[in-house]
């Protein structure tokens, strides 16, 4: 989520960038589950993007929801950008290109999830529909051109705006174009957190198989089952990607800060302002050496802000983020959370997970993470296919959840959040595959019935 903190306490030291990661060390009791997940904003008469601006713009709908929730309003120059729950956690943000995000609480239970997911979709519509707007599950816009795109006024999207032209192909599509679901879950300890970052970084192309949901651009089919995936190949590769380095000998809390002292920074926050500081390493900005900020030191804002914005597969912060899927309908939603639980947050299937993880040199890793946007459960690993790893994820994260034992009201384990995966595997078709049967079947090669089927 793009909330920029604040705690303007200069650093003085590389030990207290390191410090600040170790604070998210965790007991397992107080081991907690947060959801964030995207939906493309649409005209409900003529499927078209929404502006921020106007009566019926998405300016319009946040200042409904703050009415409705009582939520504390963010601002930037005067404009409403999100708004935040100060009791439970939870907020709501704007993507570049006006994408809804809820960044979930951290809860306790998925049947938390699944009802705080439940709560939001129905207040979203509830001041959506007067004003004639509705949301698209999906990971890329399915019908619209990057020029087509309105822009959030955040000062730190005008800077990554003008950036990314000069460091990938594809930075502006991810912007603007794409949706996400994202799963954030904690560790115990230095070594808890390696085990996690590693299992999830190799296992993460499952995660982008089982949720791929990208296949059009621009109303046609684009050849790629998640081109959100392929996207992230070539958006900003400084920041992005399968980082290797994580399953070298040393990794922990350390060599990360190493590697985000090297990421090319994006902005410096200073009261409303958004400073570009574009290109620019955070370990020059530490030894005072940032031109637009000559002799002055990074504060803990600025430490904060600048891991926000590295875009790896697997993102680390005080927590573990998931970065790999599409957004998909909202049935499916707490499945992320439900498969990364069940794999990461019991000691058996952690285990049984590192199992298949590490069969995996960096090279076969990388060459999973390269073909799944286009292949699917179709690719190749080693004599075999993603498929039959997916399905053996599956049966641990099942198992993991059983173990766990958190019943709801109706008796009920976490399993049946998992329950729309299973059907995925059941059929062998990504989410993807069954939509390109409608496009190729029903639909008659318009993507125009995406707007009902695959709307909140």
């Amino acid at each position: 989520m793009a909330r920029d903190q604040i705690d303007m306490t200069p650093l003085s030291s590389r030990e207290e960038l390191v410090g600040w990661l170790e604070a998210g060390i965790k007991p397992k009791s107080e081991f907690r589950i947060g959801t964030e997940h995207e939906k493309t904003p649409f005209t409900l008469k003529d499927h078209n993007p929404v502006p921020y601006e106007g009566t019926r713009g998405i300016q319009a709908l946040l200042e409904g929801m703050r009415l409705l929730l009582g939520w504390e309003p963010i601002m930037e120059k005067g404009n409403i950008i999100g708004l935040y729950d100060v009791t439970g956690g939870g907020a709501i943000s704007l993507e570049p290109g006006g994408q809804f995000e809820l960044s979930g609480a951290p809860v306790e239970t998925i049947h938390q999830t699944a009802s705080e997911l439940m709560a939001h979709l129905a207040q979203v519509r509830e001041i959506a529909e007067p004003l004639g707007i509705g949301f698209l599950g999906l990971g890329m816009t399915p019908s619209w051109s990057r020029a087509q795109m309105p822009v959030m006024p955040k000062g730190r999207y005008r800077i990554m705006t003008d950036y990314m032209p000069k460091v990938g192909k594809y930075g502006l599509d991810m912007m603007y174009r794409t949706c996400t679901v994202q799963t954030n879950l904690d560790f115990c300890s230095e070594a808890d957190m390696v085990k996690k970052l590693r299992v999830s970084v190799a296992l993460q192309p499952i995660a982008t198989a089982l949720f791929a949901n990208s296949p059009f651009t621009e109303g046609k089919p684009n050849g790629f089952l998640s081109f959100r995936a392929e996207i992230w190949r070539d958006t900003d590769n400084a920041r992005a990607g399968m980082i290797p380095w994580a399953f070298e000998d040393g990794m922990g809390f350390e060599r990360w800060v190493d590697y985000a002292l090297d990421v090319p920074m994006y902005f410096v926050k200073r009261g409303d302002d958004y400073i570009d500081v574009a290109g620019s390493s955070f370990r020059d900005f530490f030894a005072g050496k940032n031109s637009k900020l000559p002799g002055e030191k990074p504060t803990l804002s600025d430490w904060s802000n600048h891991l926000s914005t590295l875009f790896p597969e697997v993102r680390l912060k005080r927590y573990l983020e998931m970065r790999g899927a599409d957004g998909v309908p909202w049935k499916q939603l707490p499945s992320l959370s439900a498969f990364w639980t069940g794999l990461l947050y019991d000691d058996c299937s952690l285990d049984a997970a590192w199992d298949i993880a590490k069969r995996w040199s960096a090279e076969q890793r990388q060459a999973i993470r390269d073909e799944v946007p286009r292949h699917g459960f179709k690719t190749r690993i080693g004599n075999g296919y993603l498929y039959e790893v997916a399905k053996e994820c599956l049966v641990l994260a099942h198992a993991g959840l059983r173990h766990r034992e958190k019943i709801d009201h109706l008796g009920r384990d976490e399993t049946r959040f998992l329950e729309p995966l299973d059907c995925i595997l059941d059929k062998g078709r990504t989410p993807a595959e069954e939509m390109l049967l409608k496009f190729n079947g029903p639909w008659r090669h318009s993507v125009d019935p995406v707007y009902d089927e695959y709307a909140f």
